[in-house]
């Protein structure tokens, strides 16, 4: 039987033909193009799949109930992630069009907090491959190997080192769970085609021992490669990705706060990227700070602030706020000045020596109050500044203790109070703990999922500041926009835009993000937010779109099965 031709998919660039050539096993063995049980009587003999399935076509709808009965069978969530990655192998349409459709449910299991111990045994649970793997011996061929990726295609690029993968560290090539699961995040959230996705991990070795020792660990057998070799590798991968893919955007992800930073701002200019550990987290942090301010009744420029944690997230926090506080009306030396960063040496003051240059824009004099001698700790800053936002970005569990709430509710009536660390293992405080101890008066949102806290009486959501609720739609819109740099100010109008999709509900239940199942929706305005920004910013640019909302609905992929025909 000759070949067949057939339709593919609607991209982002509004295309709705792509022609391919690929019929039996080969069809079956194609994420993207596979439907599995639900290929019809007549595309079976089209594509010459008779006799490869079961004689009885199901509906979609009966492929859905039949995995989602698999999903609730597996006992466990790393079991649930096992299974959810299987499907996403096999068949992405279906994958997607399941988990779309239980986002509350399946977000926990896909990315943060599973994805965490999917990445710790990466090795163990290997399964069918997808991206890259760059290591020091073919990055140099980095364009060879994009040859079996459509460089026209290819629109959202999500890279890691592996080396600060969430809060457990270095995590060699089971990094690559981060990508993967991110990019599934761009898919669901912005609808972005899986097949325009595409994962990369840099394994450039590992310093983390039990992998090393470990026989079935699958990455570089050699401690991390740094200093100059590091430099001169980062240089010829984004080279490489220049060459290979150049109208894709690129997202640096889970580096050290060092490399975090020094990447980002080395690359920053050469093409479109963005770290989200760094920008992707500040502005997320900053929608439910203006989520909470509405439920006091306060301005953003009220608020003083006290970020745990000085890494590539605490920073990144900071920086965010201080655009929004800027925003707001402050200049920016007033808001830095609203704005106390800690890290395990205490508050970061300007007399310490050999202070990261990241930290130092945030350095506090010791002048300031003669009680601030040698180690600054936080119940220091917390009693001597009228802290109303206490932000935990440290990865320590349990570092947000009793007196510290009672330090703050001694002069301000409603702290805000976001232990953000992940897993739930390594968050600052339990919502639970945070209720009782200040009464019920503190507004908390946290980084991982926890469930409603009751007290005296009243059921409070806790709000997730997830990161999922930005990048899919500054990237949808650096896509669409065709941005040559991703800026800050991009990630501030995406704070603003997020907190109009807190509703006054959410807002009444103590919650000061929306939920997760609302992520398409919130994708799309964060989206169409950022775009008219950089419209407006730059009146020559030559994309000009009467209707955004038409404009970007058309180009966000639905996961639902297309006849497929001849062309």
């Amino acid at each position: 039987m000759s070949k067949a031709k057939y339709i593919r998919w609607k991209d982002t660039d509004g295309t709705y033909f792509r022609p391919v050539s690929i019929t039996g096993t080969d069809l079956l063995n194609d994420r993207t193009l596979n439907k599995g049980t639900a290929f019809t009587e007549e595309e079976r003999k089209e594509f010459d799949l008779v006799g490869l399935l079961p004689s009885k076509p199901q509906p979609f709808e009966e492929q859905l109930k039949r995995v989602y009965q698999g999903f609730l069978g597996a006992e466990t969530d790393i079991k649930k992630y096992s299974y959810l990655k299987d499907l996403q192998g096999r068949n992405e349409t279906l994958f997607y069009a399941l988990v779309s459709r239980h986002l509350d449910e399946m977000t926990p299991i896909i990315y943060t907090p599973t994805v965490g111990k999917a990445c710790q045994e990466f090795s163990h649970r290997y399964q069918k491959t997808r991206g890259m793997f760059i290591t020091k011996d073919n990055v140099g061929h980095l364009s060879h190997i994009a040859k079996h990726f459509d460089a026209k295609d290819i629109k959202i690029i999500v890279v890691t080192d592996s080396k600060a993968i969430l809060g457990i560290g270095d995590q060699g090539v089971g990094g690559m769970g981060i990508p993967v699961g991110k990019l599934s995040l761009y898919t669901l959230g912005a609808g972005i085609h899986p097949a325009a996705c595409l994962p990369i991990a840099l394994d450039i070795g590992t310093d983390n021992e039990d992998l090393l020792n470990d026989p079935m660990y699958l990455g570089e057998r050699h401690k991390r490669i740094t200093g100059k070799a590091y430099e001169d590798f980062i240089e010829t991968f984004v080279q490489q990705i220049k060459i290979s893919f150049p109208g894709a955007v690129l997202q640096w992800e889970d580096f050290s706060k060092s490399d975090a930073f020094n990447n980002l701002n080395k690359y920053k200019d050469q093409l479109p990227s963005f770290n989200d550990d760094i920008q992707g987290t500040g502005s997320v942090v900053l929608a439910g700070v203006l989520g909470a301010v509405r439920i006091k009744k306060e301005s953003l420029s009220d608020q003083v602030f006290a970020i745990y944690g000085a890494g590539a997230g605490g920073v990144g926090v900071a920086d965010q706020i201080q655009a929004g506080l800027v925003r707001d009306g402050l200049t920016p030396e007033e808001a830095k000045d609203r704005i106390y960063i800690l890290d395990s040496q205490g508050l970061v003051l300007d007399d310490r020596e050999q202070l990261d240059d990241f930290k130092l824009r945030y350095a506090k004099s010791r002048n300031t109050h003669t009680s601030w001698k040698d180690k600054v700790t936080l119940d220091d800053v917390l009693a001597d500044i009228p802290v109303t936002v206490l932000i935990g970005t440290s990865g320590v569990a349990g570092a947000f203790k009793e007196q510290h709430i009672k330090l703050m509710l001694s002069h301000c009536s409603k702290p805000m109070i976001f232990p953000l660390s992940n897993p739930t293992s390594n968050s600052e405080a339990i919502p639970e703990d945070i209720f009782n101890w200040s009464n019920g008066q503190a507004i908390v949102a946290t980084g991982s999922p926890y469930d409603n806290v009751e007290f005296k009486g009243k059921s409070h959501r806790i709000g997730q500041g997830n990161n999922v609720f930005i990048f899919p739609g500054v990237g949808l819109a650096a896509i669409l926009a065709k941005v040559k740099q991703i800026e800050i100010d991009m990630f501030t109008t995406a704070s603003f835009a997020l907190s109009e999709c807190i509703t006054d509900e959410d807002l009444a239940q103590g919650a000061v993000y929306p939920e997760i199942h609302r992520l398409r929706e919130i994708s799309a305005y964060v989206a169409k937010a950022v775009m008219i920004k950089e419209l407006h910013k730059d009146p020559s640019n030559p994309f000009k779109v009467k209707d955004l909302d038409t404009y970007i609905q058309d180009r966000m992929w639905v996961p639902e099965y297309l006849p497929y025909k001849k062309v």
